[in-house]
């Protein structure tokens, strides 16, 4: 019931996604009538569908504390709870996101060894898509906090990209060693002795962020939203200009009709609904954030994310090396003490 247009966007989305992968099952939770009645238009959908009706739902504006206090039987909590006891491979929302991940964290717990969950996300570059995360979750970080992200960014790189052995970078002000505070060259430094099997390119700036120098790119949540919101915005400004040239003579009307197969393909690189979908990484089950705003295509692609993940194992990949991490931390400790 979560998102702008839900929940007509939310069906129509889960039922592109059955296209696309035929086996899947759902559980609807929310308004039982305005649900079925959606449904009826769609049988296919219908038939691998169960709806589960709660009148409660999260509103955009609710605070994550009200959420944790007075949501138990909203459908959020309730798509959550399906995590939890099993009913579910994973859950999808395009709900208040700081409600989800408030949810989602207290009804999940976090992963063995992980102590903060990381919101992770695609972004489009031009090699490929890169993984950006934390794109908010946690505002401030320590050093080991910035490993496990890196830890859990390989892992979701390797699961949703396809990445046989995706290379990490930390963002910076720099790429030089001495560069950037005392947190983020302790989180180097523990990468670069780390036993864990990852390629760890050092430091990288924000224009990496569109070259896609690297597979990985992780920084503090707070760093993290303030580079993806300057992105977006980046993106609207060149699209709102690029409007406003072709539309400033009769020749550039021209030129746009001609350059209109290009434009489209540019367009297509760039939509963001390619890259719906943000991971709530870190939690002991599978929570994907949809943007609230987007449409059945955008969403489709956010349970293909929660799907991918789900296949691949993902948590179960980020326990085995969290333990790997732990265990050679415990080595060197003995050693030391001996």
């Amino acid at each position: 019931m979560g998102g702008d247009h839900a929940p007509q966007v939310v069906i129509a989305g889960a039922d592109l996604a059955r296209e696309r992968s035929p086996e899947l099952r759902f559980l609807l939770f929310g308004d039982g009538a305005q649900l079925t009645e959606l449904l009826r238009g769609r049988p296919q959908l219908a038939a691998q569908a169960a709806v589960e009706h709660t009148p409660d739902r999260v509103n955009a504006d609710t605070k994550p504390s009200q959420a944790l206090r007075q949501g138990r039987h909203t459908s959020m909590r309730l798509a959550i709870d399906a995590v939890k006891d099993g009913r579910a491979s994973a859950a999808v929302s395009a709900g208040n996101t700081g409600a989800l991940m408030a949810l989602a964290k207290f009804v999940l717990k976090t992963l063995p060894g992980i102590e903060r969950p990381a919101i992770a996300s695609l972004m489009p570059t031009r090699r490929s898509a890169t993984v950006f995360l934390d794109l908010g979750a946690n505002t401030e970080c320590d050093a080991d906090n910035l490993v496990q992200f890196a830890v859990m960014g390989e892992v979701f790189a390797r699961a949703v990209l396809g990445v046989s052995k995706p290379t990490v970078g930390l963002l910076n002000i720099g790429t030089e060693e001495v560069k950037g505070h005392d947190t983020i060259r302790q989180a180097a430094a523990a990468l670069r002795a780390s036993p864990l099997p990852i390629e760890f390119r050092g430091f990288v700036e924000g224009t990496d962020l569109a070259s896609g120098t690297v597979d990985v790119v992780v920084t503090d949540g707070f760093t993290g939203n303030v580079a993806l919101k300057v992105a977006e915005g980046t993106v609207a400004l060149y699209s709102h200009f690029l409007r406003e040239a072709f539309r400033s003579s009769l020749l550039s009307k021209l030129g746009y009709f001609l350059a209109r197969p290009a434009l489209q393909l540019v367009r297509q690189r760039l939509d963001p609904r390619r890259y719906n979908g943000a991971m709530f990484l870190g939690l002991n089950g599978i929570v994907v954030k949809s943007h609230g705003g987007t449409d059945a295509l955008g969403f489709a692609n956010a349970i293909a994310v929660a799907v991918d993940l789900a296949e691949q194992g993902t948590n179960e990949r980020i326990i085995a090396e969290m333990r790997r991490l732990e265990e050679e931390a415990n080595r060197g400790r003995h050693a030391r003490a001996s």
